[in-house]
């Protein structure tokens, strides 16, 4: 059985998305896997899912006979690749990079936000003057992938234990010791 055959059935069958698998002349093999859309488990693969595939598959490409000196497993990142036309249905209202195998108008690379239209796709893009759209077919891209969105906006921390006001609480000085505030 063909190697790549082996890791996407398994990496399926575990419940993952393969994204994408490359081997290296020096017999690294690399797997990207992402979690399935609306997983119950969250939105981004964790430590935990890379170790589990990565055990499954060292069994299974043992099993099998595929040879490898080295594995690794990991998430896309989240400039993630769009690789398969789900890819496209599943993103789709998000920001993506694409560049065309062929010009349109004189240019490959288009950066926008990402539409379905049945089996076509819309890019809309604002090149600083109005929204333009470009459709589009799977057949016509080279590659896609996700632009990064960073919030930090979301991100929460703790709230620092409320003290009593009636709290006998002795001040310290930096180096540790009590504060003289006679």
């Amino acid at each position: 059985m063909i190697w790549q055959d082996v890791v996407e059935r398994t990496v399926t069958g575990l419940g993952y998305d393969l994204v994408n698998c490359e081997r290296s002349p020096k017999g690294l093999l690399r797997v990207f896997i992402d979690r399935l859309q609306n997983d119950p488990n969250g939105e981004f693969i964790v430590v935990e899912d890379c170790e589990k595939v990565t055990r499954q598959l060292q069994h299974v490409l043992e099993v099998e006979g595929c040879a490898y000196e080295r594995l690794e497993v990991s998430s896309p990142g989240l400039d993630r690749p769009l690789n398969k036309p789900a890819d496209y249905q599943r993103f789709a209202g998000s920001e993506i990079e694409l560049t065309l195998k062929v010009p349109f108008e004189g240019r490959k690379k288009f950066r926008g936000v990402l539409e379905a239209l049945g089996e076509q796709w819309r890019l809309v893009f604002n090149d600083g003057k109005v929204d333009q759209a470009l459709d589009f077919s799977f057949e016509e891209v080279r590659e896609a992938h996700l632009v990064p969105v960073l919030d930090f906006k979301g991100r929460r921390f703790a709230q620092p234990a409320a003290v009593p006001h009636d709290a006998d609480v002795q001040a310290e000085d930096v180096d540790g010791d009590p504060k003289n505030e006679s």
